[in-house]
């Protein structure tokens, strides 16, 4: 009989050569020597002797054991008593397996480890003087956070099973492949046909896995603040990976994704990836025939989005939005323009995607929060108990940044500028640019608080998933960068709730986003610039910020009623139709929708639509004129304009000319005269 392995035998078979390990029996004088040494009553003593002879009786050769049906290795499955047992040797003899497995003898394969349940190996460590670590990853889970006997669970569970899988090993040896392997087989596990013998059904062991891997998680977590692994403890997305009736299309979606991952995030990699599955799947189901990218055809692509009306969410049980549609179509129209770039044979070299396919959404204005509600929400949000989200929600009131930017500010992101105002660094968002912008004071020092309590961790720096460079960042908690859901869902709906801003199904009528669409409205309101009001919210393009500028409710609505509201002071060629009552209700709906289409550099022209464009460039004479006191400034400057010109042409002798400014000149005192203006 050979003597026990050492651990970093075991861990070179296990990884290097597991072929060349081959499990044994220890000698019965070394057991007994272990049972009389640790175990001080001789009836218990003689109880793990009989376990031990009657299981080396009934598996001479353990390798038999080890192949054997898992039912009968386990020995006891669901449904069966002590009385009914499938194989009393291999149930009774479990501590004896540990005894082996933690001496080197015996690898335990995981299968068995997740069947049987509850594992007492701890116990049998302890005696033998062999220390798995456990204490010491939970007290460094604890100082990153965890809850310490949660932590301790988690460690016990986890590194016991690895210990008897694999031989116990000091906590500095524990590596990723051996992270992966522990999920990889939890997962499998979950896929056996005979679940039912262990588990009393695929829902329970649905609920138990999932906590399994909530505890492998923990121990990446401490791992990887060890330095002893390299991937991020993260939220795992689920698999995209639905199975494909097309091979070969299939294929060339899986080498997309491998070729656009680099420059994308996780998320939006797996909405390609399920897009492209769902394309794929619609054509088994109406086009079974097609089986290259290479036979797709337009209808075929029409056919998908026309199925796609009909089509219930999954997250609401409601029909599709358009801009859900939108967005499946945009990405599959990627993959095609992606693979004519790339010039890959096996896809059509014309766009089977056209801008005119794709299904309109509305064109809906920005929606910020009205005063009266923001004022609320605000007194919900200074009285959260977590710091963390108080931060993250008051700097999304007060800075306007995107949450996925909020969520990944780094704990050097704030200074001041030389007066003391506050200065905050966004990360590199949406846009690909870095920003800094100025901060409101309670934000700042919601931020200052969360700050102070991240100098109390010391924890490894995480990889920013934009740039890939590692990050101390502000809203890590447990050592691990808080969700979305935490930072900002949970205390949307809580402070939602606490003011009554809730749908009829208890649902927020207020998103995240109208936090920022609010700082906008408001910047406008307040005569911020153009630039301003861009480098704020970070928009790449003056049209995307001319939304909130030309749009702003308090400033269409008090030009509008200057000109409209009944006794306004208004002047022109159009000012009689408007004081006669003779505009009808449709032309008033459309100018009270459209009034900011109407500006002019010196007042409105109240031309509707139907009547076509107008085809006068004179409009100050124009009968579908009108201006008000806001533009008598203009107004003066176009008469000193058009009398400067007229002296102007005077001196070059042009008559024609100076009647003509001067005609102009007389046209823009009338109006200011109609208004009650002075002239200078």
């Amino acid at each position: 009989m050979r003597g026990p392995v050492s651990a970093a035998a075991m861990q070179a078979r296990s990884i290097d050569a597991p072929s060349l390990f081959r499990s044994s029996h220890c000698s019965a004088d070394e057991y007994d020597a272990f049972l009389q040494r640790c175990y001080p009553t001789k009836q218990f003593v003689q109880q793990r002797r009989s376990q031990r002879k009657q299981f080396v009786e009934a598996w001479p050769d353990i390798e038999e054991w080890l192949a054997a049906p898992l039912a009968v290795r386990v020995g006891r499955i669901n449904g069966q008593t002590r009385a009914t047992l499938q194989d009393r040797p291999s149930y009774f003899a479990r501590a004896y397996l540990y005894y082996l497995a933690l001496k080197g003898y015996l690898r335990l394969d995981y299968p068995w480890l997740l069947a049987v349940g509850d594992l007492c190996v701890h116990d049998v460590a302890r005696l033998l003087d062999i220390d798995l670590g456990v204490e010491r990853l939970a007290r460094e889970a604890t100082d990153l956070g965890l809850v310490y006997a949660g932590a301790d669970r988690a460690m016990r569970w986890t590194l016991g099973r690895l210990a008897l899988h694999q031989g116990p090993q000091l906590v500095s040896a524990l590596r990723q492949n051996d992270i992966n392997e522990l999920l990889v087989a939890v997962r499998m596990f979950g896929d056996r046909s005979d679940l039912g013998a262990y588990w009393t059904s695929s829902d329970r062991y649905r609920l138990v896995s999932k906590a399994w891997i909530t505890m492998i998680g923990q121990l990446r977590l401490a791992l990887y603040h060890r330095g002893q692994v390299d991937d991020p403890p993260r939220k795992i997305m689920p698999s995209a990976d639905l199975k494909a009736a097309q091979p070969e299309m299939g294929a060339l979606i899986d080498e997309w994704l491998v070729r656009r991952a680099p420059s994308l995030r996780p998320v939006t990699v797996y909405h390609h990836a399920l897009t492209a599955r769902r394309f794929l799947q619609h054509l088994a189901k109406t086009a079974p025939e097609v089986r290259t990218f290479g036979q797709v055809k337009h209808e075929h692509i029409v056919s998908w989005m026309n199925a796609m009306k009909t089509e219930l969410s999954p997250k609401t049980g409601r029909p599709l939005t358009a801009n859900s549609q939108r967005g499946r179509v945009v990405r599959l129209a990627q993959f095609f323009k992606d693979a004519e770039d790339w010039a890959w044979t096996e896809v059509p070299r014309w766009p089977l995607v056209a801008k005119r396919d794709l299904p309109r959404v509305p064109d809906r204005i920005p929606r910020y929060i009205p005063r009266a509600e923001l004022e609320r929400l605000m007194e919900e949000i200074r009285a959260l108990s977590d710091p963390f989200q108080r931060a993250a929600m008051l700097l999304a009131r007060w800075s306007g940044a995107r949450r996925s930017e909020i969520q990944r500010l780094s704990v050097d992101c704030l200074d001041q500028y030389a007066d003391g105002t506050a200065r905050l660094r966004l990360p590199v968002g949406k846009t690909a640019r870095e920003r800094q912008i100025p901060l409101h004071d309670e934000a700042a020092e919601a931020l200052r608080v969360v700050l102070g309590l991240r100098a109390k961790v010391a924890d490894r720096m995480l990889p920013d998933e934009r740039t890939g460079d590692l990050v101390r960042f502000v809203f890590v908690w447990r050592g691990k960068m808080m969700s979305g859901r935490h930072l900002f869902g949970a205390p949307l709906k809580r402070v939602c709730a606490a003011t009554g801003l809730v749908d009829a199904r208890g649902r927020p009528t207020v998103t995240m986003h109208r936090f920022r669409h609010t700082l906008g409205t408001e910047l406008a309101e307040r005569g911020a610039k153009l630039h301003t009001i861009m480098s704020v919210l970070g928009h790449e393009s003056p049209q995307m910020t001319m939304v909130y500028a030309r749009i702003s409710d308090a400033e269409v609505l008090r030009d509008y009623q200057s000109v409209l509201e009944p006794g306004a002071m208004i002047a022109g060629a159009g000012a009689e139709v408007i004081r006669s009552g003779n505009l009808g209700e449709s032309a008033v709906d459309w100018l009270r929708s459209n009034f900011f289409k109407t500006a002019l550099e010196l007042g409105h022209c109240l031309r509707l639509p139907s009547e076509g464009p107008c085809e006068c460039d004179l409009y100050l004479s124009c009968s579908r004129f009108v201006t008000t006191p806001c533009y008598a400034p203009r107004l003066r400057e176009r008469r000193r304009l058009e009398l400067s010109l007229a002296e102007d042409a005077r001196a070059r002798s042009w008559s024609r000319e100076v009647e003509r400014h001067c005609a102009v000149a007389r046209r823009v005192e009338q109006l200011l005269t109609d208004l009650g203006e002075e002239l200078e």
